[in-house]
């Protein structure tokens, strides 16, 4: 952690997706609640003196389907790390350093909650590990949403120094025989990756007003179907928020300029309709993903207060499955729409402008590029939105018989940004376009400072000419005008 260097306070309690994203992307170093530290203490201490008396799911027995293999006498000795080595046994790529640093974070948290047993020194051990900048290499195929068993277990042995580091490095760590479950049973690098999309979809749902908002005036939309008595009359919260948020983008808070038609297509008429979903669900995710990591789902649960230990299936994530699979699905639907209006843009009859905003000769072709990379992307997001839920598996000589998948549902989620974002850009590109050669005077309106930014990162050229640059820098652009 370097001089001067904003921390977030991990507590066990507190840690909201926002702060995961902070200490995963933007240089925000961790601190260790000391009172965090005595309750992982205390657990420890706990989970020992049961062990004395009665069997410890992993702690004293086998994992899995060796629940019932009494684990003592020399058999004790070496079994954490028996147990880590077995279990590190991810495949594929490796995890990105941003999911790392997030999956540290969020298994540190969920450890300071208390419940796990583990011993303090693992807590510090991950603490310094985040602080220094080290990263474990962590192997992204192994989960099925019931426990990251393989990418902990990869963790661990890297603490251990059992395997070597991506990145930097510190001295090796000792396990105890009570470490290795207690580490591992957590879905920390799932909920880690689904809290990151979960930012960065939420972003994107911002900035997709301000596109919707520009093509709005591009195509001279019709201020009704965002009229506040509009929707008291059907009053869903995301629905509601953003027919508010195109009347304060487009100044409609006074009496707003009629539009040119009675009725628009639903691109810009259904918006509000399709956007507020997505909303509703990115908000419903989030909060869901808050209760998980900053959970005591460890299976078992050391109880301090009963002084007991409880075998579980917090450790189950169909919470976390299913609301993934809701908020791509209502994704989809935003991106289709974007994908409509980017066709309404290219369409004279809509802005009065030439066909497929060309200027040129007869036969140029403009922006009509732009309708094949958005359906390309939106295909690509229509599969990311196929849910994960309607699959199971049956593990572990048939013990294990339900999963839910939620790591899929997350990687597909982080697959959603990409698409998404592009389907954006390429909607903003043809915008900012269109209002270009309508020589529209927007700059008194609250989305008009997105169209000045966006003139001044767009190329202004209008003949033909490769649009790859545009779309990269209108989806560079897209987190600034989320702000606006």
């Amino acid at each position: 952690m370097t001089q001067g260097q904003a921390t977030v306070r991990i507590d066990g309690h507190s840690l909201s997706c926002r702060t995961i994203a902070q200490v995963a992307r933007d240089d925000v170093g961790v601190q260790l609640d000391p009172a965090a530290l005595e309750r992982a203490r205390e657990a420890w201490e706990q989970a020992e003196s049961i062990a004395q008396r009665r069997q410890v799911y992993g702690r004293t027995t086998g994992v899995g389907a060796n629940r019932h293999e009494a684990v003592d006498g020399e058999a004790a000795v070496g079994h954490a790390l028996r147990l880590l080595r077995s279990h590190a046994g991810g495949a594929g790529p490796l995890l990105r350093d941003d999911h790392v640093r997030a999956t540290l974070v969020v298994r540190l948290n969920q450890l300071a909650a208390g419940g796990s047993g583990i011993h303090p020194r693992m807590l510090e051990a991950l603490a310094r590990t985040l602080v220094e900048g080290a990263l474990p290499a962590v192997h992204r195929l192994g989960a099925i949403g019931t426990g990251d068993l393989t990418m902990l277990a990869e963790i661990g042995l890297t603490l251990a120094g059992e395997r070597p580091w991506a990145v930097g490095g510190l001295p090796a760590v000792q396990v105890d025989f009570g470490d290795a479950l207690a580490l591992m049973s957590s879905n920390a690098a799932t909920l880690a990756e689904a809290a990151l999309a979960c930012g960065d979809l939420q972003v994107l749902l911002r900035a997709s007003h301000v596109v919707a908002a520009l093509s709005y005036r591009a195509l001279g939309g019709s201020p009704e179907a965002y009229a506040a008595a509009v929707h008291r009359a059907k009053p869903h919260p995301g629905q509601v928020l953003c027919a508010s948020e195109m009347r304060r983008l487009l100044g409609m808070e006074g009496s707003a300029v009629a539009g040119r038609r009675i009725q628009d297509p639903f691109g810009l008429r259904a918006f509000p309709q399709v956007q507020g979903p997505a909303l509703d669900s990115l908000a419903d995710l989030e909060r869901i993903l808050e209760i998980e990591v900053n959970a005591t789902a460890e299976n078992p649960l050391v109880s301090t207060d009963l002084g007991d230990v409880f075998h579980h299936a917090h450790f189950h994530t169909a919470y976390v499955a299913v609301a993934l699979d809701q908020a791509r699905a209502a994704l989809h639907h935003v991106a289709e729409l974007s994908t409509a209006r980017l066709g309404d843009l290219v369409e004279p009859g809509m802005t009065d402008l030439p066909p497929f905003l060309a200027s040129g000769p007869p036969g140029s072709s403009g922006v009509m590029i732009l309708e094949y990379v958005a359906q390309d992307a939106l295909a690509q997001l229509r599969h990311a939105a196929l849910p994960v839920t309607l699959g199971t598996a049956v593990v572990s000589r048939g013990l294990e018989d339900h999963a839910s998948f939620s790591t899929q549902a997350a990687r597909q989620a982080t697959a959603a940004v990409d698409s998404f974002r592009l389907v954006l850009a390429c909607e903003l590109v043809a915008a900012v376009r269109a209002l270009r050669m309508q020589d529209a005077d927007i700059a008194h309106l609250p989305v008009g400072k997105a169209f000045d930014r966006a003139v001044e990162v767009l190329e202004p050229a209008l003949e033909d000419r490769s649009l790859t640059a545009d779309v990269e820098l209108a989806a560079g652009l897209l987190p600034e005008l989320s702000g606006i």
